[in-house]
């Protein structure tokens, strides 16, 4: 079963950290970032979101496409 393959939690793991990183700059804006007036809480809140979410699509995709991965391509 893929799920217990290191490539398949190594694929889920870095589309999380991505999926995290483009969340919390949703927070911000893609024009302005003031990193001293920043809510990093609700940034925080938004990558921690943004991160389950990936996780859990990459579970839901383990069978669509390439075995082993977290891909549905």
């Amino acid at each position: 079963m893929s799920y217990f393959k290191i490539s398949f939690w190594r694929d889920a793991t870095e589309r999380a950290i991505k999926t995290a990183a483009q969340s919390a700059l949703l927070v911000f804006g893609a024009d302005q970032l003031d990193v001293f007036a920043a809510d990093w809480g609700a940034a925080f809140g938004f990558a921690a979101g943004g991160a389950v979410l990936s996780i859990l699509t990459s579970l839901a995709s383990r069978n669509i496409g390439e075995a082993d991965t977290a891909s549905a391509a």
